[in-house]
C-alpha cells in the first residue's frame, strides 16, 4: 500500500531546482568531488548525524580516529563513531531496495552497542521526548510487515525518487523499526536511495543542515505524523536537499587538480582511447600546456598507456 501524502506545488518547485542544480553539478564537475573536500564532507556528514543523537566528539576528533589517533572521549561517543566510519566506507555496498541490506547496515552502525544490532525489533516502544510520550510506534507484532510494504513501495512506486526517499525517511522514522539507532539508520538510508540516481549525494553533508535545523526536523515529523501523512516532511527534507546541493556548488571555488581531473575523466571515458583534444573538450577551462602535463603525470603513473606521436598520439586507461 502506498504510504499517504500529497504531491504540492511547492514540492515540484523544490524538484525542479534541485534538478537544475544537479544539472550545474554534473557540468562543474562536481559529481565527484576533489577528494580533500570528499573527506571533510564525509567527517561532517558523521559528526552531524551523530550530534543529533547526543554524540559529543567534533570533526576534529572524528578527523583523529579516521587517522587511526586517539582521542579521549567517552568510549560509547567513540564506538559509535568508529561504526558510522565502517559503515558509509561500506555505503556503495548496501543495496538501498533490500531490507536484508538495512539490517547488515544496522549491524555495522550499532555493534557493541545493542544486543539486538541487525534486528527488527518485535516489542513495542514509544518515543519519549523530556517527560512527554512524542510518539507511540506502531506494534513490534507490524514491524515486519510494515517495512516490507515500505521497501514494496521504494521499488515499485512510479514517483520521483527525490520524492520517494524523503517519503521513506518519514515513514522509517514512523515505524521505528529497531529498538536503537533509528535516527541515524533513516538518514543514512535516504543518502543511500539518492545515490542511485545522483551519486553526488554520497559526498553531500545533508546531515549537517539537519543539525543547525534539528527542531524544525522533529517538528516536521511531528506535524506528519499529527496530518496522518507525510507532506509536511516531504517539503522540509527537499529544502533541506536543495540547500545542501548550493554549499556544494559553492565550493567550486576549490580547484580541481591534476589527480582530480585524472580520475573523473577515466569515470567518463571508461576504456575507449581518446586524444588531448577529447580531453580538453572535457576540461574546457584549462589550456593545452596543462592537459599535457595531466596526460603525462597520469602515464608516468601508470594509469595511461600511450600511444603514436605528434598529432595522432592517444591515450587508454589501464
Amino acid at each position: 500500500m502506498k504510504p499517504p501524502y500529497t504531491i504540492t506545488d511547492k514540492m515540484l518547485a523544490l524538484v525542479a531546482s534541485i534538478s537544475e542544480k544537479i544539472g550545474a553539478i554534473n557540468a562543474t564537475h562536481l559529481y565527484k568531488p576533489a577528494t580533500e573536500l570528499r573527506k571533510k564532507n564525509r567527517i561532517k556528514t558523521i559528526q552531524s548525524s551523530l550530534e543529533i543523537e547526543g554524540n559529543t566528539l567534533t570533526e576534529e576528533q572524528i578527523t583523529a580516529l579516521l587517522e587511526n589517533k586517539r582521542v579521549i572521549a567517552p568510549p560509547k561517543d567513540i564506538l559509535e563513531v568508529q561504526n558510522a566510519i565502517k559503515v558509509y566506507e561500506q555505503l556503495t555496498t548496501f543495496k538501498p531496495y533490500q531490507l536484508k541490506d538495512l539490517e547488515k547496515a544496522h549491524a555495522v552502525l550499532m555493534q557493541g552497542l545493542l544486543d539486538t544490532a541487525g534486528k527488527l525489533r518485535t516489542t513495542n516502544v514509544g518515543i519519549v521526548k523530556g517527560s512527554k510520550v512524542e510518539h507511540i510506534a506502531p506494534s513490534g507484532s507490524r514491524v515486519n510487515g510494515l517495512m516490507k510494504d515500505l521497501f514494496e513501495y521504494l521499488k515499485t512506486d512510479n514517483d520521483l525518487i527525490l520524492i520517494k526517499s524523503c517519503v521513506f525517511h518519514y515513514e522509517f522514522e514512523f515505524i521505528h523499526p529497531f529498538l536503537d539507532g533509528n535516527g541515524r539508520m533513516g538518514r543514512l538510508w535516504q543518502t543511500l536511495i539518492l545515490m542511485q540516481q545522483y551519486p553526488v549525494f554520497e559526498y553531500v553533508p545533508v546531515e549537517s543542515l539537519i543539525k543547525q535545523k534539528q527542531s524544525e526536523y522533529y517538528n516536521k515529523l511531528s506535524e506528519s505524523d499529527k496530518k496522518g501523512n507525510s507532506t509536511p516532511f516531504i517539503e522540509f527534507m527537499l529544502e533541506i536537499i536543495s540547500a545542501s546541493l548550493d554549499r556544494l556548488l559553492q565550493s567550486q571555488s576549490v580547484i580541481l587538480h591534476t589527480e582530480d581531473r585524472i580520475r573523473l575523466f577515466a569515470t567518463k571515458i571508461g576504456k575507449n582511447t581518446f586524444s588531448r583534444k577529447d580531453y580538453m573538450q572535457h576540461f574546457k577551462n584549462i589550456a593545452a600546456p596543462t592537459a599535457s602535463r595531466d596526460l603525462k603525470w597520469a602515464v608516468e603513473q601508470n594509469l595511461l598507456t600511450k600511444s603514436g606521436a605528434f598529432r595522432l598520439t592517444e591515450y587508454q586507461f589501464n
